[in-house]
This record gives C-alpha cells, sequence and structure tokens, in this order.
C-alpha cells in the first residue's frame, strides 16, 4: 500500500494557514501556493540518486555530487496545478513539465479529461503529479492512469490539502502512489468540497467564480 507523507515543517504550516484564511486575496494566496510547492518538492525529492564529481574551483580541486539516474517531470493537474508548477520549476528549472486538464462534472462530480500533453521521455523520467486539492481522488485517479498508460513507472502525488476520501479513491486505484500533502482534512461536503479546506483554488488563484 502507498504511503501518505503529512509535512509539518513549521514553514509549510504557517503558510498553509495563511493559505486557508477567507481574507488573503488571490494575489497572496498565488504567491503562497508557488512557495508551499517549493518548500514541498524540497522534501518529496530528498531521495534523488546521487553521484560523486569532481570539480576545479578557483584553487583547488574539490570532491561533490550531482543528481544521477531518472531526472524529473513535473505534471499538474489545469488549472490549479499551474501555480504549484511554477514553484517547483524554481527549485529544479531544468525539469520537464506535462500538462493534463481535467473537469469535474458539477452534477455527478466525475473526471473528464479535455487535455494531455506530456513529455515524449515520460516513461524514463520521475513523475511528480501536482493539484493543490485531493478531494474525491476522481483528477488525480485520471492523470495517474494517463501516465500509466504512456509508461511512466514512477510516480508521485503532491498535494497541499487531501480529504480522506480522496486518498482512499487513489490508494484503491493505484495502490503503488505515495501521496506527499500538507494536511489531511476531516471530509467532503455533498457539492465535494474539501471541509475546512480552503475553498476552490482555481477561484481563489486567478480571481474567478
Amino acid at each position: 500500500m502507498s504511503q501518505v507523507r503529512v509535512f509539518d515543517h513549521p514553514l509549510i504550516q504557517h503558510k498553509l494557514t495563511i493559505l486557508r484564511d477567507i481574507r488573503t486575496g488571490h494575489k497572496e494566496f498565488r504567491e503562497l501556493v508557488e512557495e508551499l510547492a517549493m518548500l514541498m518538492a524540497f522534501e518529496v525529492t530528498n531521495n534523488l540518486p546521487l553521484r560523486s564529481v569532481e570539480v576545479q574551483t578557483p584553487v583547488g580541486v574539490a570532491r561533490g555530487a550531482t543528481l544521477a539516474g531518472q531526472e524529473l517531470a513535473v505534471i499538474p493537474i489545469l488549472r490549479a496545478g499551474l501555480a504549484m508548477e511554477t514553484g517547483i520549476l524554481r527549485l529544479m528549472p531544468t525539469a520537464r513539465v506535462g500538462h493534463i486538464g481535467i473537469y469535474r462534472d458539477p452534477d455527478t462530480l466525475a473526471p473528464h479529461t479535455y487535455y494531455c500533453k506530456l513529455p515524449v521521455d515520460i516513461a524514463s523520467r520521475q513523475v511528480l503529479v501536482v493539484d493543490p486539492m485531493l478531494a474525491t481522488g476522481g483528477s488525480a485517479v485520471e492523470s495517474i492512469t494517463l501516465l500509466r498508460q504512456r509508461g511512466a513507472q514512477t510516480v508521485r502525488l503532491m498535494v497541499l490539502i487531501a480529504a480522506p476520501e480522496g486518498i482512499r479513491r487513489v490508494q484503491a486505484a493505484h495502490p503503488d502512489i505515495d501521496i506527499y500533502t500538507a494536511a489531511v482534512d476531516d471530509h467532503l461536503n455533498d457539492h465535494g468540497y474539501i471541509i475546512p479546506g480552503l475553498g476552490d483554488a482555481g477561484d481563489r488563484l486567478y480571481g474567478t467564480r
């Protein structure tokens, strides 16, 4: 069964609390999402493989390390995942990026894919799927399924807030996928929103309704 990692780093928890606040405007909200994504990605990638190298400094030779093995691909789920992509690329600017567009039917809450563009070498990369909210889990499951169909082997899911229902759905469909989050909230309401959550992440990011 997959692992669920809840980050308790003080900076992550501090920024998440401000993010939840209804008084936080969309400019600050967007900046916080980018910062949280960068901080969380720093933790998620702490086991990337390294290889030893030597480099010439101005005064001598230093032994160091560089990344080895699979390179990273960041796959935001549109549209709210875009702000997380921005934060992660500040940390790892050479990562390849793909996009998956999914909307949720307001009546049935079922996911519908309308766009999927992935790096051509997705099968050889470590893949990080990002979305601010893991609510019903439908979009996450659909995205991971699409990635697996394209050959992706190593896939992780990173969200800011998760609901227990979404976690269970991802684990049932993809039991090998590790989930990284800053919080696991109480439950979903009848409209599929996480309670207490932070509202609609996309609307709060871009000032829409």
